[in-house]
């Protein structure tokens, strides 16, 4: 297991009710930025409940609002640049992951002289935020929880992740009944994402990291087990709750820390967002099983059979079929139980047009990756998901 720091700064306030902490921004100042999507918060009665806990605590609020489902770089300079003119304290995310990514590049670029594309691009150049607080509404990105941000601009087709120990929230209201509400789509979209942060963690060239690994098995049986329960019965709590605190560990470093090898999946899904502008969960759930099967080999078939053994229940002592089995559990998982797009064509890409050009954006993250990509491998994924 390789040397590590962990610091998980944010408070966590899990369960009904607990929009109530939202009182304590007072400790931050008293001019907060509050950032939101489309106006679902308005019509569930959240927005309505957050002024008035904020108002009663004498924090004045200013809108954000309209943050995309990528969300774009142009909303958050309008962010940036309401911080700087109105005087903002902090910022207040309510909705999920996209906005509480908007919110964090905003509460840092706040604390930037530049261009805040400038802290998508260079990580390195964030050196401070206003204090970022946040109301989680969907269970996927764990962004509640976690040090990073993903922003789009699709101007140029691109869309890049950045982070900082700055962009970690003060503090995070979890309420499952939040999620009720979520469709169909997003719920299943969602158990996705949270799956694939898992796996990009747990296949690691590391050797021993067998807390981090078991850990990775629970969070997987635990969304396997409440995914289905909740597009089943959309306001089960215990489901809600159960892949809300999943989402959450499977990004905060709990189970990445000392063991995990950079991401692989994850860059190859963000060419198409960038280009195609799909949903983040269904690209996801598109590639995944078509990455286990590109990258299984002799050096890789005992993790997935371990995998196999560990998360689906399989049994037997060939490798080689426990894995292929397990590979095909997962897209059984993500196509038939979750009722996931299961190609690229299923969600409007009928063309190789761009995937020379993604690929090679990708590949710049995917060479270090468990198993290595170059271009050339992430072409060939691209068309083998088609």
């Amino acid at each position: 297991m390789r040397n590590f720091t962990f610091s998980i700064p944010t408070t966590i306030h899990f369960g009904k009710g607990q929009i109530s902490h939202l009182s304590e921004l007072r400790q931050s100042g008293t001019k907060a930025l509050l950032v939101y999507g489309g106006g679902s918060i308005k019509r569930n009665g959240i927005y309505d409940e957050a002024l008035r806990i904020l108002g009663e605590a004498g924090v004045q609020v200013s809108e954000l609002s309209g943050v995309e489902p990528n969300p774009r770089i142009q909303t958050v300079r309008r962010g940036v640049e309401m911080c700087k003119s109105e005087g903002i304290d902090m910022v207040l995310a309510i909705g999920g992951g996209s906005t509480i990514d908007c919110a964090k590049v905003v509460a840092a670029g706040a604390k930037y002289d530049g261009d805040a594309w400038d802290l998508v691009l260079d990580r390195t150049k964030i050196k401070d935020a206003l204090p970022i607080y946040s109301v989680l509404t969907l269970s996927a990105t764990g962004s509640e929880m976690d040090s990073a941000a993903v922003i789009s601009d699709m101007t140029k087709n691109e869309k890049w992740g950045t982070a900082a120990e700055c962009l970690k929230p003060t503090m995070s209201v979890l309420d499952p009944t939040y999620t009720f509400s979520v469709s169909r789509r997003q719920t299943a979209a969602g158990t996705a994402d949270m799956m694939s942060h898992t796996f990009e963690n747990y296949f690691t060239k590391e050797q021993g990291a067998d807390v981090q690994l078991r850990f990775c098995e629970a969070l997987l049986r635990t969304m396997i087990k409440n995914g289905p329960i909740a597009l089943a019965e959309p306001d089960n709590y215990e489901a809600r709750a159960n892949l809300m605190w999943a989402a959450s560990h499977a990004i905060n470093g709990l189970v990445s820390e000392g063991s995990a090898d950079p991401w692989c999946v994850h860059p190859m899904e963000h060419e198409l967002s960038a280009f195609y502008d799909i949903t983040h969960g269904e690209g996801l759930a598109i590639l995944t099983p078509v990455w286990m099967d590109y990258v299984l080999s002799v050096k890789t078939v005992s993790a997935f059979a371990t995998y196999g053994r560990n998360v689906w229940g399989l049994v037997g002592s060939d490798d080689w079929s426990i894995a292929h089995d397990a590979i095909a559990k997962t897209s059984e998982f993500f196509f038939k139980t979750m009722g996931l797009p299961a190609n690229l064509r299923a969600v409007g890409i009928t063309s190789d047009e761009h995937f020379e050009v993604m690929a090679e954006k990708a590949a710049r993250r995917t060479i270090n990756a468990y198993v290595p990509l170059d271009k050339d491998d992430v072409v060939n994924i691209f068309r083998a998901a088609m």
